[in-house]
């Protein structure tokens, strides 16, 4: 009978990814599968006989698997063998190729865009760093996999992290000292349109008596060189051509930073442990873009036929965070955590506007600086109340700081009358959260529960006064059931409540300058009246698990959302004159579904004496809808209709060599943002190889090239009334990475 759900779940699958390899010509839709899970919950043994899989794991490919199977709520966990396969400098060339995670923006370009799950960014997928959400101003970008000791990805929310998590959360774990022996050094180098980034990385584990520590130093530095064509078209409302243009903008990049991570961690005799681990990281990018318009025509007359731009930024940032796990009589355990940090961002970005001569027209000067800290406190007790049965209360406490000064400048004079001002902002945050989880029989296993979170956020300045605060309740429910008969194969559910919280910088932002306002290219403002969205959904999924380490899956997922946020343009008049504005607002519901398969397993434990090869596939399908917005594209924003991933790792029997590679597809969409708006993102389709040589158990050579098909992305904006829309061609290439790794 396994035998045969497994035959047909393979053929599911494949005849599922079929369109998608087939599409290597085509631009449409296939997407990517999103993993159930669940962040810091701890993992109870199963009511087998299998061991406790421990939270904190190495990487190996059974306990990642370990880890799914025995979790009430799913928890998918990526070690370091799959950060480590493809030898990325990115930690968004990581998330790619994981299960239902995509990532925005052009191909071949690392954590350029933002991460998805299920489709969808911007807020609906929340990102942890060791459990907790980053400090202001961080990005992923920034973070070297070197500092990574795994990735968790969750489906679906949980009582103990916050409930932000509408298409699921991405949890990223430092690296941890007590499990490394060894010195690790790794050096290497990327190349891509003849720009070289090296990177050098460097682990320094240690330990006396009770006390171990690990000390993680990455520096790297880069350039980048991409280039863009665009095509303009506006119209008035009688149909004349006002804008026809066709631009062309080359931009070069610089980047240099140095992280430090180290980690200390004491064991008392009383079995308590406290864990201090600050995060150091700096950066510097230096940016120039030159830009060629050239005039087809139209009423408006041309503003300009050259723009420069020349930027500097650098951020600063450094977060500490200590952890004391005190254990108790009974088994109760008391989890504490206060964790601390500041960042400084400061840019400064000036533009040229000149004629076709070459005589300069305008300048526009823009300066921020910005200042963030936060100070975090969370705490969770747990207590077993009989055998497979844990309850847990927990608190969290944040407190956010923001001050920032914008200014806006045009030959010299202020841009908006708020130019210059200061802004100050704080967010604070408290939350309070049960849960149990319970092995209610061998088979059946539940967990319940409750979370309430608010959010008071509030600023100063002559730009806006805001004061918004928002109370959301989350109930969570997530059951597992073990068929009987069939040891390997599971079903799950799940009803959960979400949400998402306007982002500060929708609430609160001073209005930004575009160079040249139409509706294709507004101003942008924020909104103090925001509401938080509201999502309620409900989660099934079937499992069955292959050998060691493989697994046969197929999920589905529905969520109602209310208060849905969408940017709208309209038109206010200025000390420049009429301009366009987008400024976020609160439109109305959407609703989105979506199927989701996945199959990986090692072929030697299915097929006798065959190639050691290990083969990883997922599909996902996404459907959404938006009320009050005419169809058929009325989708939620950027969601993909479709994704898959192929992957395979072929290690070579007798000699010390690994080859692998991955393809993953997400087609083109186009979807309607409002009655007279709508925007398109291209197909995107990028295959990564890779190989590894062994020169010993200490020493190997990691040989990589991504985005090996170097295709062009292609973007959209559409308007009506008056008509109007420009379409974008950002050019790509591949990269490619040698890196050296030993262990000492």
């Amino acid at each position: 009978m396994n035998k045969l759900i497994s035959a047909a779940c393979l053929a599911l699958l494949g005849a599922a990814a079929m369109p998608a390899l087939a599409a290597g010509q085509n631009a449409d839709p296939a997407a990517q599968p999103a993993p159930e899970t669940k962040p810091g919950t701890s993992t109870k043994a199963a009511p087998s006989s299998a061991p406790v899989a421990q939270v904190n794991v190495t990487g190996s490919r059974a306990n990642d698997t370990d880890q799914r199977r025995l979790s009430t709520a799913a928890k998918m966990v990526f070690g370091r063998e799959e950060l480590d396969r493809n030898g990325d400098t990115s930690v968004g060339d990581i998330l790619k190729r994981l299960p239902g995670v995509t990532m925005g923006g052009p191909p071949g370009r690392g954590g350029g865009g933002a991460v998805r799950m299920r489709g969808l960014g911007n807020g609906y997928t929340q990102v942890l760093i060791n459990g907790e959400r980053p400090p202001p101003g961080f990005s992923i970008e920034s973070l070297p996999p070197e500092q990574v000791e795994r990735i968790e990805v969750m489906r679906g929310p949980v009582a103990e992290h916050s409930t932000q998590a509408i298409a699921g959360t991405i949890n990223i774990v430092l690296r941890e000292g007590y499990r490394q022996k060894e010195i690790q050094l790794r050096a290497g180098d990327n190349v891509s349109a003849g720009q070289h980034s090296p990177n050098l990385s460097l682990s320094l584990p240690g330990q006396s008596g009770n006390l171990s520590w690990l000390m993680n130093v990455n520096a790297m530095a880069g350039r980048t060189r991409s280039d863009s064509d665009s095509y303009v078209r506006e119209e008035d409302l009688a149909g004349n051509v006002t804008r026809e243009q066709n631009i062309h903008t080359g931009v070069e990049s610089r980047t240099r930073g140095m992280f430090l991570s180290p980690r200390l961690s004491y064991k008392f005799d009383n079995g308590d442990t406290l864990t201090f681990q600050p995060f150091v990281g700096i950066n510097r990018n230096d940016n120039g873009s030159d830009t060629f318009i050239d005039h087809l025509g139209g009423t408006r007359p041309a503003e300009y036929a050259r723009l420069r731009t020349g930027s500097e930024s650098e951020s600063q940032f450094v977060r500490a965070m200590g952890n004391w796990l005190h254990k108790m009589d009974g088994g109760a355990k008391l989890d504490m955590k206060l964790s601390g940090g500041a960042s400084r961002n400061d840019s400064d970005s000036l533009r040229y506007t000149s004629d076709a001569a070459g005589a300069t027209l305008r300048t526009f000067n823009d300066v921020d600086n910005s200042r963030n800290s936060n100070l975090t406190h969370s705490g969770k007790y747990t207590a077993p109340m009989g055998k497979g049965h844990l309850l847990a209360l927990g608190w969290d406490l944040e407190g956010a700081r923001l001050k920032q000064v914008h200014v806006a400048e045009s030959d010299g004079g202020a841009l908006f009358e708020d130019s210059g001002a200061n802004l100050q902002a704080s967010t604070r945050r408290l939350a309070l959260f049960a849960q149990d989880e319970w092995d209610i029989t061998e088979r059946w296993s539940m967990y319940l529960g409750l979370r309430w979170e608010g959010i008071r956020t509030s600023s100063t300045g002559s730009a806006s006064e805001v004061s918004n605060t928002s109370r959301v309740w989350s109930p969570v429910v997530h059951t597992v059931w073990r068929i009987p008969g069939f040891e390997k194969d599971q079903l799950r559910a799940s009803l959960t409540q979400s949400y998402r919280a306007a982002p500060l910088n929708d609430m609160i932002a001073s209005p930004s300058f575009a160079t040249y306002n139409a509706r294709v290219s507004p101003d942008r403002s924020g909104n103090p009246d925001l509401k938080p969205e509201l999502a309620r959904g409900i989660d099934l999924a079937y499992e069955h698990y292959l050998g060691k380490s493989g697994i046969l899956s197929a999920s589905g997922f529905i969520r109602k959302v209310d208060n849905l946020i969408r940017r709208v343009i309209t038109e206010r008049q200025t000390s420049q004159g009429l301009r366009y504005l987008s400024s976020p607002r609160n439109i109305g519901s959407a609703r989105t579904s979506g199927i989701e398969l996945e199959a990986k397993f090692q072929l030697a434990e299915l097929v006798a004496n065959s190639p050691d090869i290990d083969f990883r596939s997922n599909y996902s399908r996404f459907w959404s809808s938006v009320e009050g917005i005419p169809g058929p594209n009325n989708r939620l924003d950027g969601q993909a209709e479709q994704t898959a991933n192929v992957g395979l790792d072929y290690r070579m029997k007798g000699r010390p060599l690994t080859l692998g590679g991955s393809y993953n597809w997400t087609p083109a969409v186009l979807v309607q943002t409002s009655a007279l708006e709508a925007s398109q993102a291209g197909v995107k389709r990028q295959v990564d190889l890779y190989g590894l040589w062994k020169f010993s158990a200490t020493t190997q050579l990691r040989l990589s090239v991504n985005n090996l098909l170097a295709e062009d992305y292609v973007t959209a904006r559409y308007y009506a009334a008056p008509n109007g829309f420009v379409t974008t061609r950002a050019h790509t290439d591949p990269t490619y990475g040698l890196r050296f790794e030993m262990k000492l």
